[in-house]
């Protein structure tokens, strides 16, 4: 019976031995998937910065500067206020000739629904 229970100890040991291996292989596959995604975080991270870098790059080559279109919208638009106050100082007094004579040509009529 002696040589029975060595036995017994023996498949204990090995399967406690087993658990432990089984337990470090799973820590270390723990410790490498982590690792696999900080380095994959890192790259994306690398990655992004560079295409940023190509896109601010692409805008400023072929759009400008945001302040040289801030600015060239201004402009625009002080012409065209420009423009517009010309043609309101060329037409001013013919428009207001011809709404004033419009006002003064009262035309005296009976209402249709007026009955005598």
């Amino acid at each position: 019976m002696a040589s029975n229970t060595q036995g017994i100890q023996q498949l204990l040991s090995a399967e406690k031995k087993a658990a432990e291996k089984v337990g470090e292989a799973r820590k270390r596959k723990a410790r490498r998937l982590k690792q696999a995604k900080d380095e994959a975080t890192d790259e994306i991270e690398k990655y992004r910065g560079e295409r940023e870098k190509q896109f601010k790059d692409f805008e400023a080559k072929h759009i400008g500067s945001r302040e040289g279109v801030s600015n060239k919208i201004d402009a625009d638009t002080r012409v065209r206020i420009d423009e517009m106050n010309r043609s309101l100082s060329t037409h001013k007094e013919s428009v207001i000739k011809d709404v004033l004579e419009y006002v003064y040509a009262i035309k005296l009529e009976l209402h249709k629904n007026y009955r005598q």
